[in-house]
């Protein structure tokens, strides 16, 4: 697209805003229902574009379009509750006031989207922009194109009225900046942090406000007291299903020595029989497959022991069997950087202790899993993560009530939930006058020549006795 063409889908959903934001809150939800009631109706359609343009497996695919509706359904159902004024106590020199906090829409959002998750990442984020009164214009990846056209599409057949509340922007590098820079209210992003950076940049010059969430490097420990066996089939999944393109999913691997031989065997016997094509697609780019295997070389180069796979594992047409590597040196970009592929590092440790110190050794803190029999939520605490798993991996990204982003080279704000409604509004503060008090005198420009004296009595009263 154009910049013309940019300035034009910019120019309409800033009048589609002003209709959709002027709408109930019940409306808005009835709208998000029937997009998603649309979506499902033509599951066959969108997984089929799906597993086209990823290579994903129809489970994959299936099970993305049913995650991406749900935090839909939950965002559509929870967005009056969330977003509703609430009332905050005046305090004693404003007694006459009532006072309350009202989210506003922003108006515009644009949302950039990414190729390894194309329906479920967008339906989550563009679910909070429009439940919260916004319109949104969406990018997709240039690698996924037809699946951000199918959720756009479904939109509009859903909603014929509103249409133009969600437009399409299709485009690589030049749109993506050009849609930072075009003067919309706030900019959405998910993808690598280097590109999250540049998104950073563009909407600088205007001040427009981002979401990134920048993609991870997201460590699984294993105490000594763990399920071994489930935190062997946990990690296998979380390492390699969409062929380890998951931001959150699980990259490194750190076992406490008492149960490391054990969990070892269980991890090896869990992905014998693995493939890639069977069990999990391909990688979607070329660009990908190239860092994967620099990451593998490196490591290898350097002292790391293949457990499972190795040069083998690399065939054609972007297909990588699985990839267990263990002694890598911390400081190669295998154990440093987001590898983003099916390829994962193991290490033994002395304890619980060192395995948290490792696994916050990273500038990447998206999210981290521990597998503990005696371990609560206390342990997330240590953690350096936005969202933390116990005895599972991955959970927190199913459940559309909890958070979703994190923090350092991993980005900053938070979709789904309830702060992801927040995300895309802004608070505002409301005072209504509802009595004329005597107190109300304390706010006039000239005042009795006793208000300094009764000034002082409060001040030694309320504060003066620590």
């Amino acid at each position: 697209m154009t910049a013309s063409d940019i300035d034009r889908t910019l120019a309409r959903a800033r009048e589609a805003a002003a209709d959709w934001s002027s709408l109930a809150f019940g409306e808005r939800e009835r709208g998000l229902r029937r997009w998603a009631a649309e979506l499902a109706g033509s599951r066959a359609d969108v997984v089929a574009v799906i597993r086209k343009e990823t290579g994903k497996p129809a489970a994959d695919a299936e099970l993305e379009l049913l995650v991406g509706l749900e935090h839909l359904a939950w965002t559509a159902r929870h967005a009056r509750r969330v977003l509703r004024p609430r009332r905050v106590s005046p305090g004693l020199l404003a007694a006459e006031h009532r006072a309350l906090v009202a989210r506003r829409p922003l108006g515009v959002v644009g949302v950039i989207g990414p190729w390894n998750y194309p329906a479920l990442t967008p339906l989550g984020i563009l679910a909070g922009v429009l439940a919260a009164g916004n319109a949104a214009v969406f990018k997709p990846s240039e690698y996924t194109t037809e699946t951000g056209r199918a959720l756009v599409d479904a939109f509009h057949r859903a909603n014929p009225a509103s249409a133009d509340t969600l437009r399409l922007l299709a485009g690589g590098a030049r749109a993506g900046e050009a849609l930072c820079r075009a003067g919309v209210d706030k900019v959405a992003f998910t993808g690598s942090t280097l590109t999250g950076r540049a998104v950073m940049a563009a909407c600088a010059d205007s001040l427009t406000p981002v979401v990134l969430e920048c993609g991870g490097n997201d460590a699984l420990i294993v105490a000594a007291d763990a399920d071994v066996r489930a935190a062997a089939r946990a990690a296998a999944w979380g390492a390699f299903s969409n062929a380890g393109q998951t931001c959150a999913g699980v990259e490194r691997i750190y076992v406490d020595r008492a149960v490391g031989a054990e969990f070892v065997g269980a991890l090896t016997a869990e992905l014998a029989r693995v493939r890639a094509g069977d069990h999990y697609g391909r990688l979607t780019t070329a660009e990908q497959e190239n860092v994967v295997r620099v990451h593998v070389e490196d490591a290898a180069a350097h002292g790391g022991r293949f457990l499972v796979g190795g040069p083998e594992s690399f065939r054609a047409s972007g297909l990588v069997d699985p990839v267990v590597l263990a002694d890598v040196p911390e400081d190669r970009p295998a154990v440093r950087e987001e590898t983003f592929g099916p390829v994962v590092v193991v290490r033994l440790v002395r304890d619980l202790d060192e395995g948290v110190a490792r696994a916050n050794a990273v500038p990447q803190a998206l999210g981290a899993a521990v597998y503990s029999r005696s371990a609560d939520a206390s342990v997330a605490g240590r953690l350096r993560a936005g969202m933390v798993s116990v005895n599972g991996v991955l959970t927190f990204g199913g459940i559309p009530g909890l958070p979703f982003g994190g923090n350092g080279a991993s980005g900053f704000g938070r979709v789904h939930g309830r702060e992801g409604l927040l995300e895309f509004t802004s608070a505002q503060a409301v005072t209504v006058r509802r009595a004329h008090l005597t107190g109300s005198g304390l706010t006039r420009l000239r005042s009795a020549w006793w208000k300094p004296l009764a000034l002082r009595a409060l001040i030694r009263l309320r504060h003066g006795r620590g």
